[in-house]
């Protein structure tokens, strides 16, 4: 039976500790019950600094009077494996006969009179608890504020660092989180993104940041209406922090348009987040669902002629005027650098005259290709290339009807036109066949689907001749070693993990051949 404190005499009253710990809980902004429950662990430790630490002292203060009770509790147990802090149930019995295995025999004890050590003791302890509660509390106050903007004092700067006062709270802005050339002196105020909360060995950290692309995209919903609302979306940021940003907008209403709303009158909604950002200049763009109409938006103010997407490299190619080209590229690259950002696209910037010169020579070169292999002249060599056709391997494997379609072609030329193709590219290969062997690539890389015979050439000259060998590669290793434009990054992984498959076959076969055999299989073996 376990008896309440109230029933343990030794009781010594302290009510000005329960002011203590009012005072305690409202200063630091924790629970009053926890700044008691340190109080109490401070009584204990003390507790069992006089009596033993091998003893369970227990200390326990009255919410409603502040009254200390401290008492030593024994537990009782069929088998005695710790004197100190255990009694049988015989023997607990003789003192308390309806004791019970698991309960407790409560000995009361005589107040503590608290000497200069152990009452430094109590207070580290106390400190420590507190400590501990407070960083709990702001630990989980901030947590789910990652994403907001707050508001504080600069607190002191420490080699750029700022550390931020934010009443409840401190945080800690980086130096590489500042925007360039913004000094920051004690007492200043600040507006500052939450980017991150994290738990450290030395208590939660509130990390801020000014330079995060969302900080502005945060500070746009501040100040706009349409915004914060839900009417006008920002699908995308991008930033060179302190020096020029471009934002994309997006409008649910078809009948608003995006933009206007995030200037604002005269200008001025766009300017209070420019003066914000210390004079960041911020170019507003429609979003667009169409890539290439969203990266025409995103090189304004340049104007863009042309523009040829490879989805497959995730890059683009945009033409502009040749009057135009230090503007889509802006100072420093700056223009093109926070587009790409922008869009997610690689963009690669030419132009009128660069492309109809690249477009010249590649129009020459893939006639050419076909004028050989195909033994043919230049008019149908040029009549394929401009139907788009750029590889004997189009023309080998197109069929005859669409092959046909080409005007100046019929059906009985355009199956010539095949069947040469075809041919060409069987000699190709065996010539690439004959070299893969004298270069001793594997038989097995040859098997794995997907896998032509350039690129084993490839492979070979550059000593990758077994699986292993191609196992140990990356896909984009396999890519820079293949032929351009052989392969894609899709494939060339398939065929890296292809490759790797026996590894995972040799570990099942191991891992078979280890494992125990059951007896009666043993028992069989035996009796044969």
């Amino acid at each position: 039976m376990t008896r309440t404190p109230s029933e343990i005499s030794a009781v010594h009253a302290r009510p000005e500790l329960l002011q203590v710990a009012d005072t305690v809980a409202r200063d630091k902004s924790i629970d009053r019950e926890e700044v008691l429950e340190a109080m109490e662990q401070a009584i204990q430790k003390a507790g069992r600094s006089k009596y033993g630490h091998d003893h369970d002292i227990r200390a326990h203060i009255d919410r409603n009077s502040g009254e200390i009770s401290l008492a030593r509790y024994i537990e009782v147990v069929e088998t005695v494996e710790n004197e100190t802090t255990q009694v049988s149930l015989a023997s607990a019995q003789r003192r308390r006969p309806q004791a019970a295995v698991g309960d407790f025999i409560v000995d009361p004890l005589p107040p503590i009179d608290f000497g200069r050590i152990a009452a430094q003791t109590a207070k580290q302890v106390i400190v420590h608890k507190v400590r501990e509660a407070e960083r709990r509390r702001q630990y989980d106050e901030f947590k789910d504020r990652v994403g907001d903007i707050v508001n504080g004092l600069v607190k002191r700067v420490e080699f750029g660092n700022v550390i931020v006062d934010l009443s409840r709270a401190e945080a800690l802005m980086r130096r590489e989180e500042t925007i360039p050339r913004e000094h920051f002196n004690t007492g200043d105020r600040v507006r500052a993104y939450i980017m991150d909360v994290r738990e450290e060995p030395r208590g939660p950290q509130v990390f801020l940041s000014r330079t995060h692309p969302q900080f502005m995209a945060k500070l746009f919903a501040q100040e706009v209406p349409e915004i914060y609302e839900g009417i006008i979306e920002i699908r995308a940021v991008a930033r060179d922090p302190g020096s020029r940003a471009k934002i994309a907008v997006y409008s649910r209403d078809s009948g608003i348009d995006p933009v206007g709303p995030c200037i604002g009158m005269r200008g001025s909604r766009v300017q209070a987040v420019v003066g914000e950002l210390q004079g960041e200049k911020i170019d507003i763009i429609q979003w667009s669902n169409d890539p290439a109409t969203f990266v025409v938006n995103a090189l304004a103010p340049a104007e863009v002629t042309k523009v040829v997407l490879d989805e497959e490299a995730n890059r683009i190619e945009v033409v502009v005027p040749d009057d135009q080209l230090s503007l889509a590229i802006g100072r420093r690259g700056q223009n093109v650098r926070l587009a790409s950002q922008l869009t997610g696209w690689d963009i690669d910037i030419l132009t009128e005259e660069e492309e109809s010169v690249r477009r010249n020579e590649e129009f020459t070169a893939r006639s050419q290709t076909f004028v050989e292999a195909l033994n043919v002249d230049d008019v149908i060599a040029h009549l394929l290339v401009t139907e788009g056709f750029t590889t004997v391997e189009d023309v080998a494997f197109v069929p005859v009807e669409e092959l046909a379609d080409v005007e100046g072609l019929d059906e009985t030329v355009a199956e010539e036109l095949r069947n040469r193709a075809r041919h060409f590219l069987e000699v190709r290969d065996e010539v690439f066949n004959r070299r893969r062997v004298d270069l001793g690539v594997d038989d097995s890389l040859a098997a794995l689907e997907g896998m032509k015979p350039a690129i084993l050439v490839a492979l070979g000259e550059k000593g990758v001749k077994t699986l292993d060998d191609l196992a140990d590669l990356a896909g984009d290793e396999l890519m820079e070693i293949a032929p351009e434009g052989s392969l894609t990054a899709e494939r060339a992984d398939a065929i890296i993990m292809a490759a790797r498959a026996h590894w995972f076959e040799d570990e099942d076969t191991a891992a078979a051949a280890a494992a125990p055999v059951p007896a009666e299989a043993a028992g069989d073996t035996e009796g044969r």
